[in-house]
């Protein structure tokens, strides 16, 4: 016959016992869980038209250079944000036009390739193409619908009689170049990417709604596709159709702020290395 120290004891010992595997039990089920979670991993796909445009409005005018690095620096913000390991930054834009165009207001012939411009964008994307996992997708121009026109606010003022029409000057204008293939590969790398599972999710950079379709499609392949339109207004179907907008600067004026900013790239130290240089994405 067993005494009462005995008997406590023993079932001190079961509980003992019992509480190891259960929390034996526990850890495992969570060791499983940890197993099965995948890693965040991200591709940034950028609109480059839709990103030269508001990167020139909410961090300056840059040179091609500073406006490389600076994407890539933007695009790492995303990652941090979302605590995941980069793929790769597709950047999508249009070869700068060589073309010779008439302009409404002096009556001239300009010769685009001789533009400043057209300098300023071979060097931006020979710049990106030295870039850390840095993809460039270029499209082509439209060789019909391409030339100068008035920008909607000179336009409006002319139609409201405010501004007459020896009062344009070049400024007034624009060039319009309508490009192709660009929204094409856009929807094949982000269909490519959801069926290969090659990510689990998909930063888009643009305001535009054309790519909605490819959005919905992502999507019902279990990708988590983020849009970026960084502060522009968007349509209500492009953000009805992601499962988060996301912008990684401020808007105006507090943009001012921002360390990308170029009034703020003096107040980095010049010798210090970059970050993308040297530092896994």
């Amino acid at each position: 016959m067993m005494s009462g120290k005995s008997v406590d004891k023993s079932r001190a010992k079961k509980n003992s016992h019992g509480s190891r595997s259960s929390q034996q039990r526990v850890r495992g089920s969570e060791s499983e869980r940890q197993v099965q979670l995948r890693p965040v991993v991200t591709a940034i796909l950028v609109d480059g038209g839709f990103y030269r445009r508001r990167a020139n409005t909410l961090f300056g005018k840059k040179g091609p250079e500073d406006r490389a690095t600076e994407l890539v620096k933007y695009a790492r913000r995303h990652i941090a944000q979302s605590r995941s390991s980069l793929y790769r930054i597709f950047y999508y834009d249009c070869p700068p036009s060589e073309k010779v165009l008439f302009h409404p207001l002096t009556r001239t012939q300009v010769n685009l390739a001789k533009s400043e411009q057209f300098e300023w964008t071979n060097a931006f994307f020979e710049a990106l193409t030295h870039k850390r996992k840095v993809a460039l997708r270029r499209g082509e121009e439209l060789e019909t619908q391409q030339g100068y026109i008035l920008k909607p606010d000179p336009l409006k003022k002319l139609l409201n009689n405010t501004l007459t029409l020896d009062e344009l000057t070049e400024r007034d204008f624009q060039l319009e170049i309508t490009q192709k293939g660009v929204d094409m590969r856009i929807g094949l790398d982000i269909a490519s990417l959801a069926e290969r599972q090659t990510v689990n999710q998909i930063v888009m950079i643009t305001g535009d709604s054309d790519f909605v379709p490819a959005a919905k499609h992502a999507r019902r392949e279990g990708i988590d596709f983020i849009l970026d339109p960084m502060w522009a207004p968007i349509a209500k179907s492009l953000s009805e159709h992601v499962d988060g907008i996301r912008q990684c600067v401020f808007k105006k004026p507090e943009n001012e702020k921002d360390p990308l900013h170029i009034n703020r790239l003096s107040e980095a130290p010049s010798n210090q290395p970059r970050p993308e240089d040297d530092e896994e994405l």
